[in-house]
Parts: C-alpha cells; structure tokens; sequence
C-alpha cells in the first residue's frame, strides 16, 4: 500500500478523533465498505481536494511505510510514495528533455537539466507541489523527523523538477546552508524518482557519503539509494550530509533519470557552517586539475 494509500484507510478506520484506537483493525468486509464509501466521496474531489480530506487529521502511525537510516546521516526512505495512477501522471508531465524551457547545468562537475518555474508545471504537478509544501504534509515531515520548526521552500530554490540524460552526473556535494532569500537554514531534501522501468545497472542512484571532519570534504561512499520508480528519500542536509551522481548515467539515448524535488527550511542555529551556494567535491580523476578546482570554487560563491 502508498504511503498517501495507508492514510487513507487509516482515516476512515480512525475514531473520531482521528486517532486508531490501539491493537484496532477492521474486519475486511469492513475495510471494503470503507474503500467503497471513500472511492464514492473522492471521486468528487479535485486532487488538492482529495489530498486536503486525507491530511485533515494528526497522522499517528506510518511505521509500514518507511524506513529510517542513520548513517552516514539520517534519511528515510519511502517504496511508492505516490499512488500509482498519480506517479504516471507526473511521470508523463515531464517536458521533453530537449524542451527549451529546462536549465541546463553542462560542465565538468554536473550534467543536469532543472525546471523550478511553477508556471511549467503541468496541473497534476502543479499541486503535487503545492501540497508537498501545505501546513498537512509538513506536520508528516515534524511526525516522522520529530523536528518541529520546519518552513516550506514556496519558490523551490534549487528544487523542482530535475532530468539527467545518458552521460548526466552531479559530483558529491553538500547543500547550501542559509536559503539566499529567506535566511533560513536549509533541514531536509525530498527526492521522489519517477522514472518508469528505470534499469537500476545505468546508474542513477543517489550516493551518500561520510564526511572527513579534517579536511571538509567526501571521506568515502557509504550508501547508494537505487533509481526505483515511486521511491522517495528524505534526508537530513545538516549532518555534513555529501551526496551526489558522479558516476555517468549509462541509460540509453530515449530514457531519462526523472524526479522531484522539495527542500524543507528551518530557523538558523548558532553554529551553523555557513554556505550560500552548495560546496563541491572533486572526483578522484578531477582533484589535480586546476581548471576544475576553480569552476568548483566559482560555483560555491556564484
């Protein structure tokens, strides 16, 4: 079952409340009555609508649903995140990877194309982001981080959509720390793959590395999140979180590494390393090369 699939039932099966009583589970013949009633009422409702009626309660339990790591920093990983009607839409409201409207990021420590301009989004994506950023999915976000003082990103700074053709890499790297425009600090990255039939062998997974305190910079690869379809990962940039594609994407010519992308703010701590545009490591073959050192040093102060 979806993770907004789960919150559905849990709704109707909830007491008034809103809260499952403990050790409670409906009998099947009464989940299908449920189901039915639901289907009834929802299909009345837009989206936006349906996603409202869902979250109009105090989630309590999502424990089936993900799975929280801690190394090399925390992250939470969520299998079909969208249901999957849904997740095809957005999948399909993809523009073309030669559309003119995307950026192209095209030099030797990354190779993406972004869109982060709401008024490209088709209407499914459209709110799709604008209820990944609502006051509802937020208070998921506090639940499941138990961080309470979390912002929404309204303009998608360095989010959005993000596609990566065949040759697409992004060296390892930490986030900016304090947003440009709000000066708040940046707490946590959602990522949700939409690539259909994505072959996990052409890469495209997200790597997470440890940190050398020493020196500031990537110490080893610790984890890589596979491309699955309708995954999702939360994770905590705080924590010297580096991540990254620096190995090329080896997909054929007509297949795309798709997803999207939400950041989450939150009040400015004390200590804070403060950096306002995100800070790149050099591949192994790349830390010579002096050419590179200073695109990676222009990039971090652009």
């Amino acid at each position: 079952m979806t993770l907004f699939g789960f919150l559905l039932f849990h709704k109707k099966a909830s007491g008034a409340d809103g809260v499952t009583p403990p050790g409670f589970l409906p009998p099947v013949k009464g989940q299908v009555a449920c189901m039915k009633d639901l289907i009834g009422e929802l299909h009345k409702l837009s989206f936006f609508g349906i996603m409202e009626k869902i979250y109009s309660f105090r989630m309590v339990d999502i424990g089936l649903n993900y799975k929280k790591y801690n190394h090399p920093y925390d992250h939470y990983i969520f299998e079909n995140f969208f249901p999957k009607e849904l997740a095809k839409k957005l999948s399909n409201n993809f523009l073309e990877y030669e559309n003119g409207d995307w950026f192209f990021y095209n030099n030797p420590i990354e190779n993406k194309k972004t869109i982060s301009d709401w008024n490209k989004f088709p209407k499914e994506t459209y709110e799709t982001f604008q209820y990944l950023c609502s006051v509802e999915f937020i208070s998921i976000i506090k639940h499941i981080t138990g961080v309470e003082n979390i912002y929404p990103d309204y303009g998608l700074h360095g989010g959005g959509w993000h596609i990566h053709g065949k040759g697409g890499n992004l060296n390892v790297h930490k986030d900016y720390s304090i947003h440009p425009k709000l000066s708040l600090q940046r707490k946590f990255n959602l990522i949700i793959y939409l690539s259909e039939d994505w072959d996990i062998q052409w890469g495209g997974g997200l790597e997470l590395w440890s940190h050398n305190s020493q020196e500031n910079k990537p110490l080893k690869l610790e984890k890589v999140v596979d491309c699955l379809y309708n995954r999702a990962i939360l994770f905590d940039t705080t924590q010297n979180s580096w991540h990254g594609l620096p190995n090329y994407i080896q997909c054929p010519q007509q297949k795309f590494r798709k997803s999207m992308a939400v950041y989450y703010l939150t009040d400015l701590e004390d200590d804070i390393e403060k950096r306002p545009r995100a800070l790149f490591a050099p591949r192994k073959e790349q830390e010579s090369n002096q050419e590179i050192l200073k695109i990676i040093e222009k990039r971090s102060k652009l």
